[in-house]
């Protein structure tokens, strides 16, 4: 703002058209500035108004930040106004710019007074005021990013666990088949033998086979059934 009212002062003084249309641009470029700070300024203090206490404000020092940033609006805004008029008419009347003035200068006077003598103690505490909210809400990340952390680091944990398991399970879906193939070689090795067995032995020898087979089936039966 301090800045703003000193560019202002040299285009008012400008005499030369190409000065002060140079000036008029910054002039304009400024109060655009200004006006979107000020407005992430009431974004802050509207979010500090819903829970004053968190942030270790009351309602008078809300006030005295919404009287400031109304204040800067109103500077900004009649800054504008003179340039955007003296754009218009090229500078024809002195009189409503001389007005104008008065009116930023006034504007200025009736906030410094209005906050004198802690005017510069209240902006240094608004100020130190948001850097500690700023540094609350990279404190509340860093938290939050810690338990993040911390939560992909288990799942971590449990997808090598997983893996060990499904390691372990292969190996022993592995070792299972290998045995099935073992038992199977032997399986077909002792058919092969009893077909070449039976196949050796006439159709007398099989039949004494099963009779004596039979016989020895009955003798365990017996056996059993008696002890």
């Amino acid at each position: 703002i301090d800045k703003l009212q000193s560019t202002f002062r040299q285009w008012e003084k400008a005499a030369a058209d190409g000065d002060r249309s140079n000036l008029s641009k910054e002039v304009l470029t400024s109060c655009e500035s200004i006006d979107w700070q000020v407005d992430e300024l009431d974004k802050a203090i509207s979010v500090a108004s819903r829970d004053p206490s968190l942030y270790g404000i009351d309602e008078v020092e809300l006030e005295n930040r919404r009287r400031w940033t109304s204040d800067a609006r109103s500077q900004v805004s009649t800054a504008k106004k003179a340039v955007e008029a003296g754009t218009r008419s090229n500078i024809a009347n002195n009189a409503n710019l001389n007005g104008m003035r008065r009116e930023l200068m006034r504007l200025t006077n009736s906030q410094q007074s209005a906050s004198d003598p802690y005017a510069t103690q209240d902006n240094d505490d608004f100020i130190e005021s948001e850097s500690d909210r700023q540094m609350l809400l990279i404190k509340r990340q860093d938290e939050e990013l810690d338990e993040l952390s911390i939560s992909v680091q288990r799942i971590g944990d449990v997808g090598l666990t997983i893996h060990d398991e499904l390691v372990a399970q292969e190996k022993i879906v592995d070792e299972l088949g290998n045995e099935m193939d073992s038992t199977s070689n032997r399986l077909d090795f002792v058919q092969k033998k009893v077909a070449m067995v039976m196949k050796k032995a006439s159709a007398k020898g099989q039949i004494m086979m099963i009779l004596g087979l039979l016989a020895l089936f009955i003798f365990l039966f017996i056996l059993v059934f008696f002890t």
